[in-house]
């Protein structure tokens, strides 16, 4: 009898499978249920946590969830509403940076993310991504580091094992693949170089983020 697409029970017992096909032990299935199970309960965590990010116009209630769920906030930073995670017990945030709405932060692997960094609307932070080349499809993590005072503008995608140097400005809609060089300026997909910021001593702040967002 076919108990499901990965279960199957006979008279001689119970037998396993894979998504592949392939014959598993039964203390392998077990710790794929348990795995299972466990992505159950930090996908109701998320859908919580982007209930009140997408919905509640308070950041000091946002931020108490979004701390409360396993990031790192620091003072003086807000996340305008609509942020959404993959696990953000991964993300680290400094102190007075500014974080646009609907944008995505990837806590799979470790994503850090410096002070006075101003990150525009809609970007998407990966540090996660399948291996194109393994039969099995699967994922690969490499940590993210985004260093104090990098403006990313809007629609801006980072993808895994990416650092961006201090001061450093990504384009509008950029696809960053590689390490950023700080201060430079870069956009473009793949983004490569096309500037360099003149003033290399920072010392800004960007102050209070708008009270509604």
């Amino acid at each position: 009898m076919l108990f499901s697409d990965n279960v199957k029970i006979s008279g001689k017992g119970i037998s396993f499978t894979d998504k592949n096909g392939k014959t598993l032990e039964f203390g392998q299935a077990s710790q794929k249920i348990g795995n299972r199970f466990l992505n159950y309960y930090l996908d109701f965590k998320l859908f919580v946590l982007h209930s009140i990010s997408l919905h509640v116009p308070f950041w000091s209630i946002r931020k108490l969830a979004i701390v409360l769920f396993g990031a790192e906030v620091g003072r003086g930073t807000t996340i305008h509403m609509g942020a959404k995670f993959f696990d953000p017990r991964g993300v680290v945030i400094g102190e007075d940076t500014i974080i646009g709405d609907r944008i995505f932060l990837d806590g799979r692997a470790r994503l850090t993310i410096g002070s006075h960094v101003d990150i525009a609307s809609e970007v998407m932070i990966y540090n996660s991504e399948h291996d194109m080349n393994a039969v099995d499809f699967h994922a690969i993590v490499a940590p993210v580091t985004i260093h104090d005072y990098v403006f990313i503008g809007p629609r801006a995608i980072i993808l895994p094992g990416v650092t961006i140097g201090e001061g450093a400005v990504v384009a509008a809609g950029a696809v960053v693949t590689k390490d950023v060089p700080a201060f430079a300026f870069v956009g473009g997909v793949p983004a490569k170089v096309i500037g360099e910021r003149g003033l290399k001593k920072l010392s800004y702040k960007l102050g209070r983020a708008r009270l509604f967002q």
